[in-house]
């Protein structure tokens, strides 16, 4: 078996951080020829570029980034080690969670709220993205695993799985000041502002196809990628905009605005965990898909 140098991803490690040999020599009473021999000798053993000059400062390249990543764990949890013998309090364990940006925010609340009240405790990591781009860091482990409307597509080279937290109804809302009646509703939609989710989505796709079917035809006033920046702009008085049903009650309460009717069954929000294990272990995870059924009332 081949070792990784400790010494070496330390010495790389600072320079990441630091952002130049020059400061991280400073600080490890080093000469910089030695820590560049080292960081050399690391690209080598890794077989991989880890570093490029941008400006004044050296960056991390693509894989550097993720050695960057892991470097950063193995000396947080060699720092969380001595804590330990010391007596001293222990971190609680990350779970690093990707919510794609078109997922509702208070859906995933929800969804991942029983992981801070776990024993013992979970560190829980939030970062909110792009479908695509999540999948790319769930592929090097950049996140543990991925919340999203949308199922991995298997044509795409990441060795994933998709598990189905649940399925519901979609509500239409709108703020007071737009004037539309819900005892008209659906016909009330006909010429109507309207605020679409992003391109590529399955709801922005299933609502198009419903419009189709109930013969209304909205004006489509604005595309948002981005589920609090679309309902901040409904509040506003900017559009009809789509929700799960699960949270209708909610959205109604917190951004002021009436649900003028639900899509028929055609149209459903799909919510995924997508994660690198056929089947859920961690058990923060699993606490996760617990919460889902309750949401979903599946199970």
């Amino acid at each position: 078996m081949e070792w990784l140098n400790y010494h070496h991803l330390f010495y790389f490690w600072t320079v990441v951080r630091a952002g130049s040999i020059t400061q991280a020599a400073a600080h490890l009473r080093l000469a910089q020829a030695t820590i560049s021999s080292q960081i050399k000798a690391l690209e080598e053993s890794l077989g991989e570029p880890l570093l490029v000059r941008a400006g004044r400062r050296l960056q991390p390249t693509a894989a550097g980034q993720v050695v960057f990543r892991y470097a950063d764990e193995i000396f947080s949890l060699g720092r969380e080690l001595r804590e330990a013998l010391a007596g001293r309090a222990v971190r609680p364990r990350p779970l690093t969670v990707g919510i794609a940006d078109v997922l509702p925010k208070m859906l995933a609340h929800h969804l991942l709220a029983p992981v801070l009240a776990m024993d013992p405790p979970v560190q829980l990591v939030c970062r909110a993205d792009k479908h695509d781009r999540l999948l790319g860091e769930l592929a090097i482990h950049g996140v543990d695993l991925v919340l999203s409307d949308t199922p991995l597509d298997h044509t795409i080279n990441i060795r994933g799985f998709n598990h189905l937290l649940g399925a519901c109804g979609v509500a239409l809302m709108a703020s007071p000041r737009l004037g539309l009646q819900a005892a008209a509703f659906p016909a009330c939609l006909d010429g109507a502002p309207f605020l679409l989710p992003g391109r590529g989505t399955v709801l922005r796709a299933s609502l198009e196809q419903w419009f189709e079917e109930v013969e209304v035809t909205p004006r489509f006033v604005g595309v948002f990628d981005e589920s609090a920046l679309l309902k901040f702009f409904g509040s506003g008085g900017s559009g009809v905009f789509a929700v799960p049903a699960v949270v209708a009650a909610e959205v109604e309460e917190s951004y002021r605005v009436r649900r003028l009717g639900e899509c028929d069954m055609a149209v459903r929000e799909r919510v995924y965990a997508i994660t690198l294990e056929r089947r859920v272990r961690e058990p923060a995870v699993v606490a996760i898909t617990a919460a889902a059924r309750e949401i979903f009332g599946e199970g």
